[in-house]
């Protein structure tokens, strides 16, 4: 049957695949930190104070001091040849390595939770080009209402808004799934095969939570404890040679420990000479990963009398994370692909 004459083009059916990353500055500038910070922190699943008591605090101290220093920060690590930072380039060529994996009629996007590209955006991009069924694929292994939870906010906000909108599936956690601890020990061996000395000591470093999200019920902390043992016995590995630490504490609060600041500083104290790290919470490289841990933590081990450390990059666009992407993907399109 033909459509009315003034009946809105309809694009052909299409799948959309949105990988969602947490987000970043579209300049290492003090007045684009600033915006993202704006956005980032107002968030309440992020900041979990009231609105009365934070807004004052962010909109004066934070948000007047802490841009200038993190967009020097944020220099250290910009490819300014490629005209990004690290996580939005990784975002990118993750969503560029999966294009065409599952045929002309699934259209795979990528968009950032805080910042550009913006969820909204690309969701009426995706619409645009016929995409009828979507995928959300939150790029954090491990479960947090500060990261998965806020992504699905952002999503179903929009879908709110769409008169039309697609149907919705999303890729949940997956902190223990074997495709996920398989990418992540092909990744450390072929880092350790690339030294040329051994580390006595691994350590999986998680970006930290406050304690009272653990206590609210937030399934993070047992998430990041659990992947790390699966890696570690993935690795035929005692608790004598790996363990797991959290780090980027921020404020006066408690947060889960140990902190990895002072976890490498009582490794080298002890004796370790030789530390390799990994950050398996990331699919991405991002600042925190290249600048707090690779040189921060660098730096401190080697402070208090350690000799050789080794960051092992996250899997970002590397063979073993596209691999692992195409699984968590292919599985839930189930049902949706002819």
């Amino acid at each position: 049957m033909s459509r009315p004459a003034e009946h809105v083009a309809i694009a052909p059916a299409k799948i959309g695949v949105l990988l969602v990353n947490l987000g970043t500055p579209d300049a290492p500038t003090a007045n684009a930190v600033r915006r993202y910070l704006a956005e980032f922190l107002s968030d309440r699943r992020v900041v979990e104070l009231p609105a009365i008591v934070w807004q004052p605090i962010l909109r004066g101290i934070v948000l007047l001091t802490r841009p200038a220093k993190s967009a020097k920060l944020y220099a250290k690590v910009w490819d300014h040849a490629r005209g990004g930072s690290p996580l939005a380039l990784f975002t990118a060529d993750q969503s560029l390595a999966l294009q065409g994996a599952w045929g002309a009629g699934v259209v795979v996007d990528y968009a950032m939770r805080y910042g550009n590209p913006a969820i909204p955006l690309v969701i009426d991009r995706l619409r645009t080009l016929g995409v009828e069924r979507l995928l959300v694929v939150p790029l954090y292994p491990q479960y947090s209402a500060a990261t998965t939870a806020t992504v699905m906010d952002a999503v179903a906000a929009h879908l709110s808004r769409m008169r039309w909108q697609p149907a919705l599936r999303t890729v949940p956690p997956y902190y223990d799934d074997p495709a996920y601890i398989d990418a992540l020990v092909k990744s450390v061996r072929s880092h350790l095969s690339g030294l040329d000395w051994r580390p006595e000591m691994i350590l999986t470093s998680f970006h930290g939570m406050p304690r009272i999200t653990l206590i609210k019920g937030d399934p993070y902390h047992c998430h990041c404890a659990k992947t790390a043992r699966l890696l570690r016995e993935a690795l035929g590995l005692e608790l004598a040679h790996m363990t797991h630490s959290f780090q980027s504490r921020f404020g006066a609060q408690e947060w889960l420990k140990p902190y990895s600041i002072e976890k490498v500083a009582e490794l080298a104290k002890n004796g370790v000479k030789k530390l390799v790290l990994i950050a398996p919470g990331f699919s991405s490289d991002c600042l925190e990963t290249l600048e707090e841990i690779q040189l921060g933590l660098a730096e401190a081990f080697h402070r208090h009398g350690g000799t050789e450390f080794s960051y092992i990059p996250c899997l970002n666009a590397s063979a073993p994370g596209v691999e692992l992407l195409k699984r968590l993907i292919g599985r839930e399109l189930q049902g949706w692909l002819a």
